[in-house]
């Protein structure tokens, strides 16, 4: 046997002996297993509570009598987003973002109902889900274990003791990486297990999996390679875990909540009462479909009677009140698009200049990475929202047209006592509408989006194997 080996079995023989050490490994491996049974039995939960209640909407609107078109474009109905498998290890900004919406015409509705607002403040600090022990709670037990892997050595004199039985100071390095290399390996094993079985039963991509462990095995063996080089680093072992303790106090829980906040300051987002009154404000302006002398909607009608060779709109082949709703669904729909677009833009500045800060914290890089893999960051819920916008806006549309072609004009405008049966179309109608069908990123573009955050990571990784390389050549050098 190797001396690194050797000194790697005496550092473990001596973390065994010590019974907080082996006490605080047992808890935190339960801890590991507790998040995965929990986090995956919450969003089990979720997902079949969406399933139903996305069933029973599509019956609801399906089940309507026979009604006049336009009374179903307000009617609306209820969608909601479809979980990932991966969710279930880290559920990202799906509880703060909300995971249902209401479709309407003339409205552009947000996502509503996410588990932050459904629950109490405690959520906010942090769900109990594998991501979360991994990114937070694992490092700080790895720090409690090791930092004094080789301080202790250099405090006691035991550092020269090994030299001079022939110990090189690499093997030194070796052994001590390898021993709490093998406690983070028992510590996310648990994680990492739950997710292969989680990836074999749910048929979730194979690559964003990969991603996902590579990108915890690589954070884990990040902090592994940092203690030993604080603790090569050190005099004392004192000093090497008050340093940890801050490295990790500034990465870990600082910078990620700093960071957003001074984004959202930098860029400010307008609310959503801000963002109606301007909508408003410009639905004004663009034009009143029910005035008759509106310069838009005028030319409209022009073009229409011009298109089918009319001089009344008594006399076209469809219904004008029809076309109208079409029009002025068309151009509501296009002001909310220019503003939902300038919404997203602005998240999207604000995640650059998280990311950004992810190169002096690679817990932000980490995030990033974990909920990009999981279909779970802000990217995946922009795609669910231009989804359900596109089906939204189909939905009325059709119902539109079908006001145009299935409602004549002269029975839309009556008002005798018989028009409100004369105006309604047949209740067959609605079972003919398309349900709502959420298309998540494939297995390849998950992995994609997960590579930046993967190799600030390697970075930080190259940069800190550098630095202990540096500092082995100069342990136990008298200072």
């Amino acid at each position: 046997m190797n001396a690194a080996a050797l000194i790697a079995r005496d550092e473990l023989r001596l973390m065994r002996r010590n019974r907080v050490a082996v006490i605080a490994s047992a808890l935190l491996v339960l801890l590991t297993l507790v998040a995965v049974a929990s986090s995956w039995s919450h969003q089990r939960g979720i997902e079949d509570l969406r399933a139903r209640h996305q069933h029973a909407a599509e019956r609801a609107f399906d089940a309507q009598p026979d009604r006049h078109p336009h009374r179903m474009v307000h009617y609306g109905t209820f969608i909601f987003r479809p979980l990932g498998a991966l969710a279930t290890f880290d559920p990202g900004v799906d509880a703060f973002t909300g995971n249902s919406m209401f479709l309407e015409g003339h409205q552009q509705n947000t996502a509503n109902f996410g588990d932050v607002n459904q629950s109490t403040l405690l959520i906010r600090f942090g769900q109990l889900t594998p991501a979360f022990v991994l990114q937070t709670v694992a490092p700080l037990l790895l720090i409690f274990l090791g930092y004094g892997a080789i301080a202790r050595e250099t405090e006691r004199g035991t550092l020269r003791v090994l030299m001079m039985q022939g110990a090189t100071r690499g093997a030194i390095v070796r052994g001590k990486l390898r021993a709490l290399g093998m406690v983070a390996l028992l510590v996310a094993l648990p994680a990492f297990l739950g997710l292969v079985v989680l990836t074999a039963t749910s048929g979730a991509a194979i690559l964003p999996t990969a991603a996902i462990v590579l990108g915890y095995g690589t954070w884990l063996l990040l902090w592994v390679t940092v203690i030993v080089l604080v603790s090569a680093s050190a005099c004392r072992s004192r000093d090497a875990l008050l340093t940890l303790v801050a490295i990790w106090a500034v990465s870990v829980v600082l910078l990620p909540r700093v960071a957003p906040d001074a984004a959202s300051v930098a860029v400010p987002l307008k609310n959503r009462l801000q963002t109606e009154v301007a909508i408003a404000r410009d639905l004004r302006r663009l034009g009143d479909a029910h005035d008759p002398d509106d310069p838009h909607f005028s030319a409209f009608k022009r073009s229409v009677l011009q298109r089918y060779g009319v001089t009344r709109v008594e006399d076209l082949p469809v219904n004008y009140k029809g076309l109208l709703a079409i029009e002025g669904e068309r151009i509501t729909s296009a002001l909310f698009d220019r503003y939902s677009g300038a919404s997203h833009a602005a998240q999207e500045t604000q995640n650059a200049m998280v990311r950004a800060v992810g190169v002096v914290s690679p817990a932000i890089a980490l995030r990033s990475l974990s909920m990009a893999a999981a279909g779970t960051d802000f990217a995946a819920h922009r795609g669910f929202l231009e989804q359900a916008e596109a089906y939204r806006y189909d939905l009325v549309q059709r119902l539109n047209r079908m006001q145009a072609d299935g409602v004549t004009y002269a029975d839309d405008t009556a008002t005798d006592a018989g028009a409100d049966r004369r105006k309604r179309v047949g209740a067959r109608n609605w079972e003919a509408m398309p349900d709502f069908t959420y298309h998540a990123p494939g297995g390849t573009a998950l992995a994609a989006r997960a590579l930046p955050g993967l190799f600030v990571i390697l970075g930080w990784l190259g940069l800190a194997a550098a630095l202990l390389a540096f500092a082995t050549r100069r342990m136990g050098e008298r200072r």
